[in-house]
């Protein structure tokens, strides 16, 4: 495949994530924009830490009156989850540079995860394609925080608005998953299990016990079935 190909079909599979972006990405700037953040500190924050729910909790503590060592401890400890996914695309790196694969790692957060997991699981797909879409998908995310910070208050967006528009992003990921019995086990399993986590006053790491307890239970349904 030619390198224009590669960019061309890279950029295809990451269009949605990067026009879903605009609806997160524009309020997530206009909240940063009230703890004094300016365009320039958005966009290079959004290409060097690169996560929309750690990027939504910064500023939301912060007006909140919480100490940097709480926003540094509660920030870490949500985003721990994306540990699991370089984990999970190891197998598809094995034979891949060692600089290229640091930089997919590096890039990857949970819509590009779901993109490129889905692009492996479908058919052929590159590490450089993957990288792509991580680096497409991320360079959208610090423009789109950028201009929030330039729109500022004079675009008020609800937070309710700006938290459904990352939900229905998850949303629209799983349901272009092939619905074979045991993805639906691990969707199902999963989201109980954040709920349950939730219930019993385990929000912060809820979605990440979550994300476990349906690993788990996929090795599990995956080993009696077979």
């Amino acid at each position: 495949m030619s390198k224009s190909e590669t960019i061309k079909t890279a950029f295809k599979a990451a269009f949605p994530v990067m026009m879903g972006y605009i609806a997160i990405g524009l309020p997530c700037g206009i909240m940063e924009s009230q703890i004094g953040m300016n365009w320039l500190m958005a966009f290079v924050m959004s290409m060097t830490f690169y996560s929309g729910a750690g990027q939504f909790m910064i500023p939301n503590m912060w007006l909140a009156g919480n100490p940097i060592a709480s926003i540094i401890a509660s920030v870490s400890f949500v985003n721990t989850r994306q540990m699991l996914y370089s984990a999970a695309f190891s197998p598809y790196f094995e034979k891949v540079g060692k600089r290229l694969a640091f930089l997919f790692s590096a890039t990857v957060t949970d819509e590009s995860f779901g993109v490129n997991m889905m692009q492996y699981q479908s058919g052929q797909w590159s590490a450089w394609q993957a990288t792509l879409v991580n680096l497409f998908s991320m360079t959208s995310w610090g423009v789109c925080n950028a201009l929030g910070v330039l729109i500022g208050d004079a675009l008020a967006i609800p937070t309710a608005i700006a938290a459904f528009s990352m939900t229905s992003i998850f949303i629209c990921l799983v349901l272009d998953q092939k619905m074979t019995g045991l993805n639906v086990f691990v969707i199902v399993v999963s989201a109980l299990g954040v709920c349950f986590f939730k219930l019993i006053g385990l929000a912060g790491p809820a979605i990440l016990l979550g994300a476990l307890l349906g690993v788990a239970a996929g090795m599990v349904f995956r080993k009696v079935v077979a």
